[in-house]
């Protein structure tokens, strides 16, 4: 699992701003710091999610009856399937498999 320091999120916040800054097809309609702001804030909740659906993941293969070893086939294949599942039920799963759909 990958953290970001608020210096990196920070810097991320700025590259996101600058970018919509930059086009054509988006309007401010708060300043450029305030919206820097909130993307900090979104970047910052996403994390904290990503976090406990990583845990939860985590969770369910270690209660598994039967041991099974991180880095192995079996671990790789249940944290994929858990974690897709865990990004469905707080309703983030959907907004992706709809997208690798079309």
């Amino acid at each position: 699992m990958m953290r970001l320091s608020r210096e990196k999120i920070v810097r991320l916040s700025h590259q996101i701003t600058d970018v919509l800054v930059s086009s054509d097809e988006v309007d401010f309609i708060d300043d450029r710091d305030t919206i820097r702001q909130q993307t900090v804030q979104i970047l910052t909740a996403m994390l904290k999610d990503e976090e406990k659906i990583e845990l939860e993941v985590r969770k369910r293969i270690t209660s598994q009856k039967k041991e099974i070893l991180e880095g192995s086939e079996e671990w790789d294949v249940l944290h994929k399937k858990y974690y897709q599942e865990e990004l469905r039920r707080v309703g983030i799963g959907t907004a992706l498999d709809d997208r690798h759909r079309s």
